[in-house]
């Protein structure tokens, strides 16, 4: 993967979430996010996975995040390939590495 992309763990997204200053995408499928999601992440599945819809604010860190941390970087790769040149983040270990560290989900289909 290219030097456009670097990994962060659970603990370290929560405190970006913490102070604002994150953009996560969760590109896991509708029927997981309802079983549980992080509070405030764009839900964009990765079989739907546009690039052009990707537009993190100015102020913000893009990360993406997905189950175990496989589907993400193929959305960062998707997200480069289409000529994206901001700095993109990937959680490590993904939403499994989320729980296992004891941060907060939410479950069902609403933020």
């Amino acid at each position: 993967m290219t030097q456009q992309v670097t990994f962060l763990d659970p603990a370290e997204i929560q405190a970006k979430l913490n102070d604002a200053t994150a953009y996560v995408i969760d590109v896991r499928e509708d029927h997981e996010y309802a079983e549980a999601h992080i509070a405030n992440v764009t839900l964009m599945p990765l079989s739907r996975f546009d690039p052009g819809a990707v537009s993190p604010p100015a102020n913000k860190t893009l990360i993406f995040h997905c189950r175990s941390g496989q589907r993400c970087g193929m959305a960062a790769e998707r997200l480069i390939d289409s000529g994206y040149e901001g700095e993109i983040f990937r959680m490590a270990g993904g939403l499994l590495a989320w729980t296992a560290a004891g941060l907060p989900v939410e479950t069902g289909a609403d933020n």
